[in-house]
């Protein structure tokens, strides 16, 4: 009789492992934002290069993603996602010891951020595209793209709360242990890899080119939803901690629980409830009325003088940003089925490009009007206090992201509608792909 240990792994197997490839990835891209108040205090690290850390992880992700745009529907997944796994440990091994061996602190910080943000964009290339190939009906792709997503937020919620209850109990001067602490996750993914079953890419006789795909007007529209859902989302979840602390006058362990520890709770609720109910939900319109309510929640979070209604704002950003990315991944998957891998890289390089430029500029915004005479310093004198660190000025401009969406969103609604009417013909027809052997 075999063992119950030697029998073949099946897709459950796989999709579980693709849970926790994105719980990887909240690990990469959140536990950095919360050590910021550390950096600063122990290495001198100003607001603006606070913000330039983010640029590069996501910068480094959207070169990632640029790169995979070639290879990967060529090679597979395995590769590429054992790999991922394997840098994400490696740079979150480098995040604990580099600063202390690098010629600065800052340098050390950087080079750990590179090795685990290429990791971190092979993770957004890959994952989402193996399980939009898993066998399951056309009609809950959307919701099983958003179910996955939403393991994102549990992993970042995880990371705030563990992260948080490990410095409120050593203080600062042990926050070295926590990444060895968090790249256990990866390691053990890195193992999951090797073995689970995973889907063929689509073939390249089959796969619509890339060049159809940017001359499609609906998919020019995604790229641009999907680099505002990606500023959106990442510019209140990086910088809401320290605007708690700094602006709100909030504790670290509170202000990391409120901020953004609630907002990853209200991001995965959102994203489990479209996950089981969103066969029966319209998408364009949700998205329309998501972004409108993340424009509101920037708003009420940089002009309210209560720091406990701009915590709930920045909390409730989350539940308003929860459909944002994955419901782009499936409008271009339900409108272009044929994209393949390729169309998620470049899908993922926009949403890269929008979280490493939204907080970069709301970092940058929120210097100079911390130092300006001018209009900029005005608008911050004119705004409830914020300690003078200028980032209610830099959010209140990022309010921008999720008002630019809600146009998008609004103008797919109507291509859709073309695209919809008698005697239009479809860009793409789905076919069937096979398992990888």
């Amino acid at each position: 009789m075999r063992r119950r240990a030697d029998r073949p792994l099946t897709y459950t197997s796989t999709r579980r492992a693709c849970y926790t490839g994105f719980v990887t990835q909240a690990i990469v891209n959140n536990l950095a934002p919360l050590l910021f108040i550390v950096f600063q205090t122990s290495y001198d690290v100003p607001v603006e290069m606070l913000g330039r850390l983010v640029l590069l992880n996501f910068g480094v992700q959207l070169l990632t993603d640029l790169a995979a745009v070639r290879f990967a529907d060529r090679i597979g997944y395995r590769i590429p996602l054992v790999l991922a796994h394997a840098l994400a440990v490696l740079g979150l091994v480098l995040l604990s010891v580099a600063p202390g061996i690098a010629p600065t602190p800052y340098i050390g910080l950087c080079v750990a951020v590179v090795v685990y943000a290429i990791g971190g964009g092979l993770l957004e290339v890959m994952i989402s595209p193996v399980v939009d190939a898993l066998p399951s009906p056309q009609e809950g792709k959307a919701a099983a793209m958003s179910l996955l997503h939403s393991f994102y937020c549990w992993g970042q919620v995880a990371v705030v709360g563990g992260t948080t209850a490990v410095l409120a109990m050593t203080g600062f001067g042990s926050w070295q242990v926590l990444p060895l602490i968090w790249a256990v996750v990866p390691a053990i993914n890195f193992v999951m890899f090797l073995r689970v079953p995973l889907p063929a890419t689509v073939p390249e006789e089959h796969r619509m080119s890339l060049r159809s795909l940017f001359g499609a007007p609906a998919f020019v529209c995604a790229l641009v939803l999907m680099m505002t859902a990606g500023a959106a989302e990442l510019t209140m979840s990086q910088w809401s901690s320290f605007f708690a602390e700094t602006s709100l006058g909030v504790t670290k362990a509170w202000g990391d629980l409120a901020g953004p520890g609630l907002f990853a709770v209200l991001m995965g609720i959102g994203r489990i409830v479209y996950g089981l109910w969103g066969a029966r939900i319209p998408l364009a319109p949700t998205m329309i009325g998501a972004g409108s309510l993340s424009v509101v929640c920037y708003l009420v979070a940089t002009l309210s003088p209560n720091a406990v209604v701009s915590l709930a704002a920045c909390a409730l950003c989350g539940l308003a940003v929860s459909i944002m990315w994955p419901g782009t991944f499936s409008l271009a998957a339900a409108r272009f089925p044929l994209g393949g891998a390729a169309m998620f890289a470049v899908l993922a390089v926009m949403g890269d490009l929008g979280g490493a430029v939204g907080p970069w500029l709301t970092g940058a915004v929120a210097d100079l009007s911390a130092t300006s005479t001018g209009m900029l310093g005005s608008l911050a004198g004119a705004l409830p206090g914020d300690g003078g660190s200028g980032l209610r000025v830099g959010l209140l401009g990022a309010a921008v992201f999720p008002l630019v969406l809600v146009v998008c969103a609004a103008v797919w609604a109507v291509l859709a509608r073309r695209a919809a009417a008698p005697g239009v013909e479809p860009d793409a027809d789905r076919v069937a792909v096979a398992p990888e052997h």
